[in-house]
């Protein structure tokens, strides 16, 4: 059973950077695509980046891209999300996603850590 433990959250200022990360455990992600999604208050659940564990191919969504990077770490089965120049509308609860078919089925979800910008 796979199971994803996020860490990182917390309270930053606007242009603050914050990394979040994600243990990944219970099989082998080599097949699989990993993602970070996030919800804000009273909003629906958004897709934010994702890398193919194979080969590292990114994706990221337009309000992010050029601030977020997306990472894995093989050896620590991690993933990570580096958010740079944060803005008060990335206020969310940050979640790690797992795919293993690689095409957008994103079926385990970690609890999720709350990252807060003020400004």
């Amino acid at each position: 059973q796979v199971q994803l433990v996020e860490s990182g959250g917390g309270l930053v200022q606007a242009g603050d950077s914050r990394r979040l990360s994600c243990a990944a455990s219970g099989r082998s992600f080599r097949n699989f695509a990993m993602g970070w999604f996030r919800q804000a208050p009273g909003e629906e659940r958004t897709f934010v980046a994702s890398i193919n564990w194979s080969d590292g191919r990114t994706v990221y969504a337009g309000s992010v891209k050029g601030r977020f990077t997306i990472s894995r770490d093989n050896a620590k089965n991690a993933v990570y999300l580096q958010m740079n120049s944060l803005r008060p509308e990335d206020t969310a609860v940050y979640y790690c996603a797992a795919d293993p078919s690689g095409q957008g089925q994103w079926g385990d979800w970690g609890q999720g850590t709350q990252v807060t910008v003020s400004s």
